[in-house]
């Protein structure tokens, strides 16, 4: 039974939370938040656990590993902190603000070669594995193209989401992580040869202290494939959300899409000139697949080199999007 400290238990904290005690293999001993009432919160998911007041007192209860689902710009921070304390590390997504705090993080789980999980969920949905097995396989023949959208007709509630001090970018870093990393996962993270993208708030430019909220880019891959990406708070879409990956190869397509605007039911399916065959279809509990391996693996005593995959690769193709 491996122990665990939970930093950050808003809704995404205790539902990763939930998950991972979920499992059998994993116990809570200690809960943060700068909230008392979502504390107590997580904490009747977790009797046992403690409510401390600090970071500090979390990692003096030495726990395994630590969950962290606070605002972007305390990540790369607590994740070292973390790692110098000896524990494992699950974050929330993004690792980040941009590379150098990727790379800083990924330096110190190496050094501490503790196990580091980054809750990319979007690559553990049955939609989106099914598409990467056959791509594998050659179904599709050689890809040449991809298009992959997030639009979300809400947008943060959070304040700090829309200062780009505290989160690092709008609606491309907080969805758009997703499908960049999706991009690049499914082709096991080749170069990106050449980068653009436009980014909007209020259908104008994104001023010089402003986050966007819409999103167009453009990658281009080392092996040839051209990448589109489209993301976005707020949108008028007609729907809660559209989430789609397509691609496209000499003898093919593939694409996932989400049914009826549910940020949760995901499909997918092969094309074949004007035919389509479904290939995944919802049900499929996927939000809390990454908190469930990483737990497990955490479990079978894995160090570093278990750790999420491709998480430099992606911010960094992040950063030549932003400019920086």
């Amino acid at each position: 039974m491996i122990t665990l400290g939970f930093l950050g238990t808003g809704w995404i904290g205790r539902n990763r939370m939930e998950a991972m005690l979920g499992t059998g293999e994993a116990k809570a001993v200690a809960i943060c938040d700068s909230n008392p009432e979502t504390a107590a919160q997580a904490q009747e998911l977790a009797p046992d656990a403690e409510i401390v007041g600090s970071f500090d007192e979390l990692l003096a209860c030495e726990p395994d590993g630590v969950v962290i689902a606070t605002p972007s710009a305390l990540h790369a921070a607590q994740c070292v902190r973390a790692f110098e304390a000896g524990a494992a590390v699950f974050c929330q997504k993004p690792l980040g603000r941009n590379a150098v705090e990727v790379e800083a993080v990924l330096a110190a789980a190496e050094s501490a070669n503790r196990l580091l999980g980054v809750d990319l969920s979007y690559r553990h949905t049955a939609a989106m594995q099914a598409i990467r097995e056959r791509v594998r396989a050659g179904e599709v023949g050689e890809l040449f193209a991809a298009d992959l959208t997030f639009h979300n007709a809400y947008g943060p509630q959070s304040e700090w989401f829309w200062d780009p001090q505290l989160s690092g970018g709008g609606s491309l870093i907080d969805l758009g992580v997703h499908l960049v990393d999706l991009a690049l996962w499914i082709f096991d993270f080749p170069d990106v040869v050449d980068a653009s993208a436009t980014l909007l708030r209020d259908g104008r430019a994104v001023g010089k202290h402003e986050v966007e909220d819409y999103a167009a880019a453009t990658l281009t891959l080392a092996n040839g494939v051209h990448v589109r990406i489209a993301c976005s708070w707020n949108l008028n879409a007609g729907r809660d959300a559209v989430i789609e990956a397509s691609f496209y190869g000499t003898r093919g397509g593939a694409q996932m899409r989400n049914e009826g605007g549910s940020f949760f039911d995901l499909s997918a399916d092969l094309f074949k000139g004007r035919s389509s065959e479904r290939v995944a279809s919802p049900p499929d509990d996927w939000s809390r697949r990454a908190a469930v391996e990483w737990v497990r693996n955490l479990s079978s005593a894995e160090g570093f080199f278990g750790s999420t995959t491709g998480l430099l690769e992606t911010a960094r193709a992040l950063d030549r999007l932003y400019g920086r």
